[in-house]
C-alpha cells in the first residue's frame, strides 16, 4: 500500500489467502480488516522521500498507487496536483476522503489495485508508489502499468524497503520473490524499454521515520526514480 510505510519487513503486511496465492478479493477483504482494527493505521504524515523528490517538480497530474489513508495524495493534492489515488481497501479510501474533506482538498478516489484499474496510458506526469504490494508476473504486468501510466517527460517514483527482493520467506508467509521490487522495475527499464527512459536514481537510502504509525522502525529504503523519455 502506498502510504507512510509498511510495517517491519514488506512481507509482514502481505495478505495471502492458505495457500498462500494472492488475489484482488484476498487482498481487500485483508486489507479492510486491517484497517477496521485500528481507527488509524498510519502516522497520517506524507512520506519523506515524496516530498524530497517532488518538490523540485512542475505540478500536474499524479497517480498515487495504494494510497492508504491518502497522506501523500492530500500532500499533492495541496500542492497543486490534480491526484488520482488508488487503494484495494474501501475502508481506507473513505479514511482518505474524509481526510481530504477536512483539508479542503479534492482527490479522485478509486477503489482497484493498479493492475485491475486499467488505467487510460500516458495519463500522468508523475506516478508515485510508496512501498506497494504489487504481484510479480511472467509478463511484468505491474512493471508495465507503472509504466504505461505516464506521458513523455513524466516521472515514476518506486520506493520500498531495501534488499527484501534477496529475503526468503519466513515461517511459511508470503515469499518477497512473488512481488515487485524496485531492481526489477530498473531492471526491466534498462533491458525492455532502453532510450525510452533515463533513470534519474537507483539508491539506498536511510529513512528518516515519522514518530508514529505502524511501519515507523524500518530504516532504508530503496529509491527509483526514473523519466519517461518518449
Amino acid at each position: 500500500m502506498n502510504q507512510d510505510t509498511t510495517a517491519g519487513s514488506p512481507t509482514s503486511h502481505v495478505p495471502s489467502t492458505a495457500d498462500g496465492s494472492v488475489g484482488a478479493l484476498d487482498a481487500e477483504a485483508e486489507w479492510d480488516r486491517r484497517y477496521s482494527e485500528q481507527n488509524q493505521l498510519w502516522s497520517g504524515q506524507p512520506n519523506g522521500t515524496l516530498v524530497t523528490e517532488v518538490a523540485g517538480l512542475m505540478p500536474g497530474r499524479a497517480l498515487d498507487v495504494g494510497c492508504g489513508e491518502g497522506a501523500d495524495a492530500i500532500w499533492l493534492a495541496g500542492n497543486g496536483w490534480e491526484v488520482t489515488a488508488l487503494d484495494v481497501s474501501g475502508v481506507a479510501l473513505e479514511r482518505a476522503a474524509m481526510h481530504a474533506r477536512a483539508a479542503g482538498v479534492d482527490v479522485k478516489w478509486v477503489h482497484a489495485g493498479l493492475v485491475e484499474a486499467a488505467l487510460e496510458p500516458a495519463s500522468f506526469d508523475l506516478v508515485s508508489a510508496q512501498y506497494p504490494v504489487l504481484m510479480r508476473t511472467a509478463d511484468a504486468t505491474a512493471e508495465r502499468a507503472l509504466l504505461s501510466a505516464l506521458v513523455p517527460g513524466g516521472v515514476l517514483l518506486l520506493v520500498h524497503h531495501a534488499g527484501m527482493e534477496t529475503h526468503p520467506a519466513h515461517n511459511g508467509g508470503p515469499d518477497p520473490a512473488d512481488y515487485v521490487w524496485p531492481s526489477m522495475v530498473a531492471a526491466f527499464i534498462t533491458d525492455e524499454l532502453k532510450g525510452e527512459w533515463e533513470i534519474e536514481c537507483d539508491e539506498q537510502r536511510t529513512r528518516v521515520a515519522p514518530e508514529s504509525g505502524a511501519g515507523a522502525h524500518h530504516a532504508d529504503d530503496r529509491v527509483l526514480r526514473a523519466r519517461k523519455l518518449r
